[in-house]
């Protein structure tokens, strides 16, 4: 369940990014493209809408159960670290968003993807910098503010022991460059306060809270209070940054 509503405020919170980078990079009808570890529906339906009907989208997920196999798009069941590039070298977009922080071999995974593209493809990826801002509460100005901020800690920490890099936004543009890619550039994005930080706090605390009580990170009692406090509006919350990076592939 928290699973489908973190999927939901993200894309309220990200989708505008995504598609404003997207519409940049020229997507237009009969563009191919694939959604790396799609998640849910909302860039695939807009990917698909973009290249029309002369175009192809493919979505991906090591788990697809949130994405709609009739739709506009295709779904396949896949791995970027283990599975090989679907249709290599045929690709003119191929994004993944919140993907690869999460993937050990994050090298494997970006040079999987370089070779789906077409000579003159885009990649496109989106990963959070957490030590570039590691706050929840910008504004600390009291016990409830620092409350969610030594629980934004917790969660890094929980993160980081499951493999996650938490500066490894920061590293895109450099890593492209490496992948071998060309008109390398990047740009960062964050929201602070609203209802959409709210939810998405709150899914995300409740999906990882019998994990940080298992690793003695935080207790019932904290976890309870903070949920409190972001359901009676009393915090503004934000998250880390959201950076964006693409580089084509040399003709």
């Amino acid at each position: 369940m928290e699973a489908g509503e973190r999927f939901s405020w993200l894309a309220e919170l990200f989708d505008g990014v995504t598609r404003g980078h997207v519409d940049r990079l020229g997507v237009t009808a009969g563009w191919r493209c694939w959604e790396v570890g799609a998640g849910g529906p909302s860039i695939p339906e807009a990917l698909a809408a973009a290249v029309g009907p002369t175009g192809h989208v493919l979505a991906t997920d090591v788990n697809p159960a949130w994405l709609d196999r009739h739709g506009t798009y295709q779904v396949l069941e896949h791995d970027i670290v283990r599975d090989p590039p679907p249709q290599p070298g045929t690709f003119d977009l191929v994004h993944a968003r919140l993907v690869l922080v999460h993937v050990p071999d994050r090298a494997r995974a970006l040079a999987a993807m370089v070779a789906a593209l077409r000579p003159g493809g885009w990649l496109l990826v989106e990963d959070a910098d957490t030590e570039l801002q590691p706050l929840a509460c910008l504004d600390e100005v009291g016990p409830a503010q620092q409350r969610a901020n030594r629980l934004r800690r917790a969660v890094r920490e929980l993160m980081t022991r499951r493999g996650a890099d938490m500066r490894y936004g920061r590293t895109l543009p450099r890593a492209l460059r490496t992948a071998g890619l060309v008109d390398v550039a990047a740009a960062g994005f964050f929201p602070v306060g609203g209802a959409a930080c709210d939810r998405l706090e709150a899914a995300t605390v409740r999906m990882v809270r019998a994990e940080l009580l298992a690793a003695g990170l935080a207790d019932d009692a904290e976890i309870d209070a903070h949920l409190a406090a972001i359901n009676a509006g009393e915090l503004d919350l934000t998250l880390a940054p959201l950076i964006s990076a693409w580089g084509r592939r040399p003709e």
